[in-house]
């Protein structure tokens, strides 16, 4: 069955190019004019992530997106025809998931939907206990072990250790972990993501994997021989 899309855009020519391109990957879409509407139709369509404009007359986004949130944890793409930080940061600590400005390529927006897609289902999960060598990473206790010896994580290395562990062997972009750890991405920083996994490298000591730098694309987590 196919996943279904909620579009809530007070333009119509949004709501149909964001149809046009989700439909012909595979997607169900229905289409909201405003947030009342997308509020109404919400409980009866039930979709996998509703992409959600910010400026719209009456119920803007903040409030749709607050709303939606008060008794459901599915994910929300937002989209602003404003680049200002304070949109993005208002967005996100009211639980969205992504952002997007105004006008975007199509394309980038459906690559983004199957990200968020990938990490919500990848979230729910009942496997919380993650193995890689020696290395133990328990996400529901948010606990990591070298054998049996705790590691003094910090949050957001915790979450960029689990983004690792869930993908062994892989090589995984600034922009992804970025996209991952942070939850939406830093313009021109990923060298947080850099530092972090320097931190991360020292913890590590001691440990029979490795996280490997790959020069231009970005890391990957490794095992070494024993």
């Amino acid at each position: 069955m196919a996943q279904k899309i909620l579009v809530v855009d007070d333009e119509q020519n949004i709501r149909d190019l964001a149809a046009l391109y989700l439909e012909k990957e595979g997607f169900a879409v229905d289409c909201a004019p405003t947030g009342m509407d997308a509020l109404d139709r919400f409980d009866h369509v039930q979709p996998s992530l509703v992409i959600l404009d910010v400026m719209m007359p009456g119920m803007d986004g903040f409030q749709v997106c607050r709303e939606i949130r008060r008794g459901h944890d599915v994910p929300i793409l937002m989209l602003t025809a404003r680049n200002e930080d304070i949109d993005k940061i208002i967005g996100l600590e009211l639980g969205a998931d992504d952002y997007m400005t105004k006008p975007f390529n199509p394309r980038e927006m459906v690559a983004r939907v199957r990200a968020i897609l990938r990490r919500f289902e990848g979230g729910r999960k009942p496997q919380n206990a993650l193995s890689v060598a020696n290395l133990t990473v328990d996400k529901a206790r948010r606990e990591a072990r070298i054998d049996e010896e705790l590691l003094p994580l910090r949050t957001k290395e915790f979450d960029l250790l689990v983004a690792f562990a869930e993908n062994p062997g892989i090589a995984l972009t600034r922009d992804q972990l970025l996209g991952t750890v942070w939850g939406y991405e830093y313009a021109g920083e990923t060298r947080t993501v850099d530092v972090h996994v320097q931190h991360l490298r020292a913890k590590l000591a001691g440990a029979r994997v490795s996280i490997e730098t790959l020069r231009g694309v970005g890391y990957k987590l490794v095992e070494l021989d024993s």
